[in-house]
């Protein structure tokens, strides 16, 4: 990672975060576990935390006939598991490779889903149809400058009386240093519109190095975000916080149930994720 900050043009962050995310996509086809969905009854495991979560909150408890959006699907694996469990599914991305990767996939499982190529920021205009569910998960809005404009597109997207679901890396998570031999603050929480500079080889997940190291990421309170759908005309049915990751944030985590964590003696001193619904009156 990198200390630095810095204000950049939407469009040049843009474009070298899809490089990295297109280099990205060969070595998550390795390590995302997909041939466990060639069993007919698989979910991933993210999908089956948060179909428990959004349970009480949809139609039958269940995701079945309804109609969905992903948006960040990357490489679809969740989004398939959510056509798996009986949802229409519309993934949404802005990487080519990812949609082509989640395109094969579906084929080869026999499932049907749409795939949309379009920045997550211009999502309304580029997406047919509204939904009951708009769903995002995992590593999503940290790579978005502008909150309200994305929220924009998530009430656009809903149907009235349709759900949003986001769960993802809490911002004092992200806040903290990931490499310190304690839990140390590094990186800002609050949010002053400038990017944070990242150089990485690597990945979150998986072996091997990508290309194009360099990306882009914005800070951005719990408040923004909440305030953000707020804004947008949406109510807040629910916000949780969890001390579970569903990949090793820090070389320090330990791998529990659900997942990775701090060591136990520290895992009740900051939340690891969040967990927002949403409906639209």
């Amino acid at each position: 990672m990198s200390d630095d900050r810095m204000a950049i043009d939407w469009h040049v962050a843009r474009a070298s975060n899809r490089e990295n995310w297109e280099d990205r996509v060969p070595l998550h086809e390795k390590a995302y576990g997909i041939s466990d969905l060639e069993d007919p009854g698989h979910l991933s495991s993210v999908i089956r935390t948060d179909l428990t979560a959004l349970a009480p909150f949809l139609p039958n408890g269940t995701v079945a006939d309804l109609d969905v959006c992903h948006l960040q699907c990357h490489i679809g694996t969740d989004t398939l598991s959510l056509a798996r469990a009986g949802a229409r599914v519309t993934g949404v991305d802005f990487s080519p490779a990812a949609l082509s990767s989640a395109a094969r996939l579906a084929e080869h499982l026999g499932l049907d889903a749409t795939w949309v190529e379009t920045d997550v920021l211009d999502a309304r205009a580029a997406v047919e149809g509204d939904f009951d569910l708009v769903y995002t998960s995992i590593g999503t809005i940290n790579w978005l400058p502008d909150l309200n404009r994305w929220a924009g597109q998530v009430a656009g997207l809903l149907r009235v009386g349709g759900t949003f679901y986001i769960r993802d890396g809490h911002p004092a998570l992200y806040a903290i240093d990931e490499h310190a031999d304690v839990l140390r603050l590094r990186y800002p929480y609050f949010s002053n519109g400038e990017a944070q500079v990242w150089d990485e080889g690597s990945t979150y997940a998986g072996d091997g190095t990508v290309t194009h190291p360099r990306t882009y990421q914005w800070a951005h309170p719990l408040s923004d975000i909440i305030n953000s759908l707020i804004t947008a005309g949406l109510q807040i049915l629910r916000m949780d916080e969890n001390s579970t990751l569903p990949w090793k944030f820090s070389p320090r985590m330990v791998e529990v149930s659900g997942g990775f964590a701090w060591p136990e003696a520290e895992r009740d001193l900051l939340p690891c994720t969040y967990t927002i619904i949403a409906r639209k009156p």
